[in-house]
C-alpha cells in the first residue's frame, strides 16, 4: 500500500486482480485520478505494448510510483480522468495502462467513459464544498465554449461554471454542474465535456484542473435551485427555440 497518492487504485493493483475487480478498478481511476509521466519538455511519455495494438498511456498510483518504475520520466503529473480522455481523444491513444508498486492493469479509456456516465460524473458526495464565481481564463473559456456548442446536446438545459474548494482538504479547481433535460440521454456531459476538450478549451498544466457533477432534473431540483443563487457563469439552453442564454457578472457589472 502506498501512503500518498491513489491508494485505491493501489490497493487493487496490489492484489493482482484486476479483472476481478473492474469496478473498483474503474472507481478508483474516475476518483483520484493517476500520475502520467512527462519528459523535459512537459510532453507525455507513451508506452509501447509489445507490437499488440499500438501505445498506451501510463498512469501510476503515485509520484513515487513513477520514479521507481518509470526512471527515464523527467517528472509525474496528478491527471484526473477527464484529461486522461483528453489525452487520449487527442492522440488516438485508446488504452490506460495504470501501474502500482506491486502490480499493473490495463483499462480501455471508453471504459472510463462508461464509469462517468454510469455515475452521472458526480463527485463524491461525502466531502462539502464552496462554489463561488470564477473570472479565471479557463473558466471563461469553458463558459463561451458550452455557449457554443449547447444546442449539439439537447439532454443538456443547464451549467454552472464555478470555482471549487473542498473545506476537508482545501483542494481548489473548476467544477460544472449540468443539469439535464428531463427524458433525455444521460451521456451527454460526458460528450459535451469531450467535445469541448478536444475542439475549444485546451487546459495548460498551470491552468486548474475541472470536475463535473451531472444534476438528475427531479431528484437534483433543490440543488439547481441553490446553484442558481450563488451568482455563477450560467449557460441554459431553451431546445425548442434554439435560444441559448448566458448569465453572468461580467455582462452586468455586479
Amino acid at each position: 500500500m502506498i501512503s500518498s497518492g491513489n491508494a485505491a487504485l493501489a490497493a487493487v493493483l496490489d492484489r493482482r486482480s484486476p479483472e476481478e475487480e473492474e469496478t473498483q478498478l474503474l472507481g478508483a481511476i474516475a476518483d483520484a485520478g493517476v500520475y502520467v509521466p512527462v519528459d523535459e519538455r512537459g510532453s507525455v511519455v507513451f508506452l509501447g505494448d509489445g507490437g499488440d495494438g499500438g501505445p498506451v498511456l501510463p498512469g501510476y498510483v503515485s509520484e513515487q510510483c513513477c520514479r521507481e518504475r518509470l526512471p527515464q520520466a523527467a517528472a509525474a503529473v496528478h491527471t484526473d480522468v477527464l484529461r486522461l480522455l483528453d489525452i487520449g481523444a487527442k492522440t488516438g491513444v485508446a488504452r490506460l495502462a495504470v501501474f502500482s508498486p506491486g502490480g499493473w492493469a490495463t483499462v480501455p479509456l471508453p471504459l472510463l467513459t462508461r464509469t462517468l456516465q454510469e455515475r452521472g460524473m458526480r463527485t463524491q458526495e461525502d466531502r462539502t464544498v464552496r462554489l463561488t464565481w470564477s473570472t479565471h481564463p479557463a473558466a471563461v473559456a469553458l463558459r463561451d465554449a458550452v455557449r457554443d456548442r449547447l444546442r449539439d446536446f439537447p439532454g443538456i438545459q443547464t451549467v454552472w461554471i464555478a470555482h471549487a474548494c473542498w473545506s476537508d482538504t482545501g483542494a481548489e479547481h473548476l467544477m460544472l454542474h449540468i443539469a439535464l433535460t428531463p427524458g433525455d440521454p444521460a451521456d451527454q456531459p460526458s460528450r459535451l465535456m469531450e467535445t469541448i476538450l478536444s475542439d475549444h478549451v485546451t487546459l495548460t498544466a498551470t491552468d486548474p484542473q475541472v470536475a463535473v457533477r451531472v444534476l438528475d432534473p427531479v431528484a437534483d431540483r433543490a440543488a439547481a435551485a441553490e446553484l442558481d443563487t450563488l451568482g455563477l457563469d450560467t449557460v441554459r439552453a431553451d431546445h425548442a427555440t434554439g435560444r441559448v442564454v448566458v448569465v453572468s457578472r461580467e455582462y452586468d457589472g455586479r
